[in-house]
């Protein structure tokens, strides 16, 4: 089940609102969010349920372990018998068929390639499991002794298959206290509707043209097409991800946990130093306190620790080399940043920073888009003209003009405008003019997204293949 879907907005999402504000006492509110989102991870495939109750049983019990063995080797040693099965998890269920195909690439030999399914948001929740003991281990959260609260904190449906990561520590208290105020239910709704509209409006027309480009012959692409194809998947990416972690924080709102930020307008950045402080931040903020600092950060072997985090990253967005090289990509990138091209983007204009980034990220998304690192040249090599492609044809040239109008509001939408004139409109005390536009807008987003969703079959997550 996904929450762009009109099962989850108009069955699922308010079964669950109903009895949840129904019932009472905390207690009988966690039963109800842990029973919901047992039935949300397990709608499509029932089976991955026993390996979600297997990696939190494993966890919950290391994580009292860990703590009842506090400064010893038995704490330290649960810590590695925890975090050695999460990682033995994930690599089986995700990696398997990649090391396969590798191993009978470089010895030329037939092993047959196991066909593993890959379990929805194991990436997600592996890294909130781990950071969990370890956690525990250093002292920064006490180990939770209800084994449902647990697992509640673990399967909770808002950030289960798609992020935020979320830390433990993040929603400690609110699992035991949390209150739904109108305040706080009125925000999260508006702040899932907008991640809706981000989502149906947004991510999944830019979708379709990403696949007419990118997914075309290679060799009948024009530049301009090979532009547009792009520019249309670097929007894609981030109206998809970001619309989903909007819904996510929307639903975490409702019910009275406050999760945090995950993207802060990563475009409008001027190096990728900073776009991937506002890029799915929950992610670099894992690898950072939990890989990065740890291995000695900037201090202690900065280069090897830098890349060991981005080729990190690159592996966790898939089992893929082109994963791998995007990853590496992004390391190199900001390793030279931090060695000298940060002073250089400090004293020229910004919006000459601000073109290189853009650049820097446009030709990651390609090299992320393609599994096939040879079309990713191809690809590459059409879009800045060092192929035999011609600049643009009839059929490209209406595709832009009908689509431009949509395209330049698109491209608004990843800046903080909006939220710049909400500011205005408060500063000047017309909050009741803010209040109306607000309704007025989410009551459309509302009713076109579901237009939209009723009308057509393609609502694809892109995060949750990660």
């Amino acid at each position: 089940m996904v929450f762009s879907n009109t099962l989850f907005i108009y069955l699922f999402l308010p079964l669950n609102l109903l009895i949840y504000f129904l019932v009472k006492d905390i207690k009988a509110k966690n039963i109800t969010l842990l029973v919901f989102s047992l039935i949300f991870y397990s709608w499509g495939e029932p089976k991955w349920i026993i390996l979600l109750l297997f990696t939190s049983i494993i966890n919950y019990y290391a994580g009292i372990f860990i703590e009842k063995n506090k400064d010893t080797k038995e704490s330290k040693k649960w810590l590695i018998y925890s975090i050695i099965i999460n990682l033995c998890s994930l690599l089986i269920f995700k990696y398997t068929a990649f090391i396969f195909e590798n191993i009978n690439e470089l010895f030329n030999l037939a092993i047959k390639i196991p066909d593993i399914p890959f379990p929805l948001g194991i990436s997600f929740y592996t890294f909130h499991v781990i950071s969990y003991t370890v956690d525990v281990y250093k002292g920064h959260v006490k180990a939770q002794k209800s084994y449902y609260k647990f697992l509640l904190y673990i399967s909770l449906y808002p950030q289960l298959v798609a992020g935020p990561i979320v830390r433990y520590s993040q929603v400690e208290d609110e699992i035991d206290y949390r209150e739904s105020s109108i305040d706080n239910i009125n925000d999260g709704i508006n702040r899932f509707i907008v991640g809706l509209g981000k989502k149906v409006l947004i991510a999944n027309v830019a979708g379709k043209l990403v696949e007419q480009y990118m997914n075309s012959n290679l060799y009948d692409l024009t530049v301009v097409g090979a532009w547009l194809g792009i520019v249309m998947f670097t929007i894609q990416m981030y109206f998809d991800f970001s619309g989903y972690s909007d819904m996510a924080i929307g639903l975490g709102k409702i019910f009275g946990f406050k999760y945090l930020e995950n993207f802060n307008y990563p475009y409008i950045s001027k190096s990728a130093t900073e776009f991937w402080r506002r890029w799915h931040i929950s992610l670099g903020s894992f690898f950072r306190d939990y890989v990065y600092i740890p291995l000695g950060g900037n201090k202690k072997n900065m280069v090897t620790n830098l890349f060991i985090v981005w080729l990190l990253t690159g592996i966790w967005h898939g089992a893929s080399w082109n994963f791998i090289v995007w990853g590496l990509y992004f390391g190199i990138i900001i390793y030279f940043e931090k060695k000298l091209i940060l002073k250089i983007l400090n004293r020229i204009p910004k919006i000459v920073s601000h073109i290189y980034l853009l650049t820097v990220v446009v030709i990651g998304w390609t090299i992320f888009y393609f599994t096939n690192l040879t079309d990713s040249i191809k690809y590459l090599k059409i879009m800045f003209g060092l192929s035999n492609n011609s600049i643009i044809n009839t059929e490209t040239k209406l595709e832009i003009v009908n689509n431009i109008f949509w395209i330049i509001l698109a491209l608004i939408g990843t800046t903080p405008i909006i939220p710049y004139i909400k500011r205005k409109i408060l500063e000047k005390d017309r909050e009741y003019i803010l209040t109306i536009l607000v309704v007025i807008i989410n009551v459309m987003i509302l009713i076109l997204s579901t237009a939209m969703l009723i009308g057509d079959s393609y609502n694809p997550f892109l995060y949750f293949r990660f």
